[in-house]
Formats: structure tokens, sequence, C-alpha cells
């Protein structure tokens, strides 16, 4: 285990899992070879989604991340409506107003 994932145990009991080697190979290729040139392939939308659901399975995920700002393009909270997704985007953009309203 790596230095961040022993933070969020230890921090916040959170146990964080990532996706196979394989599918952070594919995961990186739909967001640089696709989703950051503007193309968006239901087979990608397909693959997203089929990893998210194995790691639901298989490792007991409780939520998906969608951790870079390019993924929410493809795959939203619609998707999977009863699997909590979190749009790091949409998260920092409030966080940000919330800020500066404060100010």
């Amino acid at each position: 285990m790596d230095y961040m994932r022993d933070r969020w145990l230890a921090d916040f009991g959170i146990t964080v899992v990532s996706p196979t080697e394989e599918e952070q190979v594919d995961i990186d290729r739909i967001i640089f070879d696709e989703l950051v040139k503007g193309v968006f392939q239901e087979t990608s939308r397909q693959r997203y989604l089929e990893i998210a659901a194995r790691m639901r399975r298989d490792e007991g995920a409780e939520g998906l991340i969608l951790g870079c700002t390019e993924i929410f393009l493809l795959i939203d909270q619609p998707d999977m409506p009863d699997f909590p997704m979190f749009n790091t985007a949409k998260l920092h953009c409030e966080a940000a107003v919330e800020m500066a309203l404060s100010i």
C-alpha cells in the first residue's frame, strides 16, 4: 500500500481501490486519444462503465471518483444511478464558488 492509500484509510476510514494495470492503460488511452480531442465513442463509454462495474463487483467499490476533468464528458451519475460518482471537476468548481462568495 502506498502513502496516500494509507492516509485515506487512517484519516477517513476509506479503502481506496484502483483499476487494474490493463484497465488503467485503457482509461489513459481513452482520455488522451479521445476525450481531450473531443471524441466521444460509445465503445469507450461502455469500457468505463464495465471497469466501474467490475470494481464494484470484484473489489467492493462503493463509489467512483471521476478524477480526470474529461471523464464526466463520457460517463456521469445517470449511467449508474445506484453507484455514487464524484465528479472532481464539478466539486472543485463548487468549492471555488463557495470560497469566492465567502470572502
